[in-house]
């Protein structure tokens, strides 16, 4: 419960105010090959992941967009962190890569093991959020999954992520009734299903570089 409440307060202030301060940082490396960080900076990162585990509310929030806005210097230190056996820890590194919105580093997330098991479910859901805000579509399932979850919260945020990457939210209303929810899903169903089948179509993540920076459908792309 508790690290539901530190992902709901992560994930609900990143929503809100990352969108327009963090950015990704851009260079001409190939994946993987990360920018490396100042000496100093470097000595900032470091400092920053060993305090990470030991702060609170705002304060993590802070500590995780300053580590959103550093951007690629700090990705190698971030993904160590998504590894982190404290669901809070690595649920803040993937809010943190999240928020960068640097697509590159989609295949590197993929990558990192994630556990399996219900009581894993919040933190994968914490992944898809991730992944769906870099621009990885194949999550959409995992998300939707996070509207029937029991708690209000899990559903609002699946519902804020799911809407914030495709604009879409089929009357979905996380504190509707659950016939409502019900049919609002199925609604959410039906659509990634059509949208899935056709990998050409906007916002649809494959597993190939030439479509991995596609843009989000909107209402107008049918």
């Amino acid at each position: 419960m508790k690290h539901q409440r530190l992902f709901a307060l992560v994930s609900s202030a990143l929503l809100l105010c990352l969108a327009s301060a963090c950015s990704s940082t851009q260079s001409s490396l190939g994946d993987q090959e990360w920018l490396k960080p100042s000496p100093r900076l470097r000595s900032q990162i470091e400092d920053a992941a060993r305090r990470l585990p030991w702060t609170h509310g705002m304060e993590r929030v802070e500590m995780i967009t300053w580590f959103a806005t550093v951007g690629e210097p700090a990705y190698p230190t971030l993904l160590a962190m998504v590894q982190d056996p404290r669901k809070d820890v690595a649920g803040s590194a993937l809010a943190a890569l999240g928020a960068t919105r640097d697509s590159r580093l989609v295949e590197p997330l993929r990558a990192v093991p994630m556990p399996e098991g219900e009581a894993d479910f919040d933190l994968r859901l914490e992944r898809a959020r991730a992944l769906l805000r870099l621009g990885d579509w194949q999550v959409v399932p995992t998300l939707i999954e996070g509207l029937r979850d029991e708690r209000d919260i899990t559903r609002a945020l699946s519902a804020q992520t799911l809407w914030e990457s495709t604009h879409e939210k089929f009357g979905y209303d996380a504190n509707g009734d659950i016939a409502a929810r019900n049919k609002s899903i199925a609604a959410w169903e039906a659509w990634w299903h059509d949208r899935s089948q056709d990998p050409l179509r906007p916002g649809v993540a494959v597993d190939n570089a030439s479509t991995r920076s596609a843009k989000a459908p909107t209402k107008a792309d049918g």
